[in-house]
C-alpha cells in the first residue's frame, strides 16, 4: 500500500512532535527498553468486547468524569478495568 504523505493532516501535537524530531530533540532507546515499551503497547491492546448493563447514574457519572479529563467515556471505563485487574 502506497501512502500519499502530502494528504496527510497532522494535528498540532504530532506537527510539534515531527518539528521535535526534525530538530534532533529525540535520541534512540536500547533495544531492551524498546522492547520494554513494546511489551507494554501489547498488553494495552483491546482484544475482547464486553457489553454489560450498569445504573443509569453510575454512567452519567463516568461520562462526567471522562469529559472532565478529556477523554472517551469507553476508554475511561477501559482505564478503570485495567487498573483494577492489575
Amino acid at each position: 500500500m502506497k501512502v500519499n504523505w502530502k494528504k496527510i493532516k497532522l494535528t498540532k501535537e504530532e506537527k510539534a512532535i515531527e518539528k521535535a524530531l526534525l530538530k534532533g530533540n529525540y535520541a534512540p532507546t536500547s533495544p531492551a527498553h524498546f522492547r520494554e515499551m513494546a511489551h507494554a503497547i501489547a498488553r494495552r491492546r483491546k482484544a475482547a468486547v464486553l457489553s454489560l448493563r450498569i445504573n443509569q447514574g453510575d454512567l452519567d457519572s463516568l461520562k462526567l468524569k471522562a469529559k472532565k479529563l478529556g477523554v472517551p467515556y469507553q476508554s475511561f471505563i477501559s482505564e478503570i478495568l485495567h487498573r483494577y485487574a492489575i
